[in-house]
């Protein structure tokens, strides 16, 4: 069976994309709505500044697709100040918010801080109070992380790695559970630049190959519309790889 590819960008509210990407002219309030007419999944990344109400998570789900899915971005809460400790209030809470989405639910991002280096004891701690109905992700933004210990670990758990792409740097591409998940943060410059088509095909054989049943991607660098013009590119060479197997 193929693998289901969820693409899209990390956000969706920018106004540096009208004209690139929204009609001139089109209300904010619209915006949601026209992204999805070209793509099936989103990133909330607002969500890890400071937690949506109960309100705004049904307003998404109800001015969305019925198929359409969001990812949302976990607490920095969570993940920056408790450093993923003593924190099973914090995280039921913010899962209760995140329900208000239903069945478009996707998975739960946990982004790590960079100076947090690999604490295995610490990570199956948190590991243990999540609940198996959602899928979890978490993405090491220290490098101490990349070891085949701490994948088997998130195996055990049946929690997701996040794979990236960063000016300069690319961590594993594996899939700890049946699901992959990889984020693009930029193309020579964090948070800008447009990936070139040929590494863009490169990726999508490595997406392909991961053999998971559904792949998460997101593009991070929304400076000109990078992003959608990538997304839409990389959606076209997975069907491809995906038509010629």
């Amino acid at each position: 069976m193929a693998a289901e590819y969820r693409i899209g960008t990390s956000g969706w509210h920018y106004e540096h994309w009208i004209e690139r990407f929204y009609p001139r002219g089109l209300p904010k309030s619209a915006w949601l709505d026209f992204y999805a007419q070209s793509f099936s999944t989103v990133e909330l990344n607002n969500s890890f500044y400071r937690l949506p109400s109960e309100v705004a998570f049904e307003k998404w789900r109800e001015s969305s697709p019925t198929d359409f899915i969001f990812a949302v971005k976990v607490s920095r809460f969570i993940t920056h100040i408790k450093r993923l400790k003593d924190a099973a209030e914090p995280v039921a809470t913010f899962l209760g918010r995140a329900s208000r989405l239903d069945g478009k639910l996707g998975p739960l991002l946990y982004q790590l801080p960079l100076q947090m280096k690999r604490d295995d004891e610490r990570l199956e701690e948190f590991l243990r109070i999540l609940s198996a109905d959602a899928r979890h992700v978490f993405e090491f933004r220290n490098r101490s992380w990349f070891d085949d210990d701490v994948f088997a670990l998130l195996r055990r758990y049946g929690i997701g790695f996040c794979v990236y792409d960063v000016p300069d740097f690319t961590t594993p591409v594996v899939a700890t559970t049946d699901f992959a998940y990889v984020r693009f943060h930029g193309a020579g410059e964090m948070y800008g630049g447009c990936y070139p088509d040929d590494d863009l095909e490169t990726w999508a054989e490595r997406i392909a190959g991961l053999g998971v049943s559904t792949a998460y991607v997101y593009f991070n660098n929304d400076a000109e519309g990078f992003a959608v013009r990538n997304a839409l590119t990389l959606r076209r060479f997975l069907e491809g790889v995906d038509s010629s197997r």
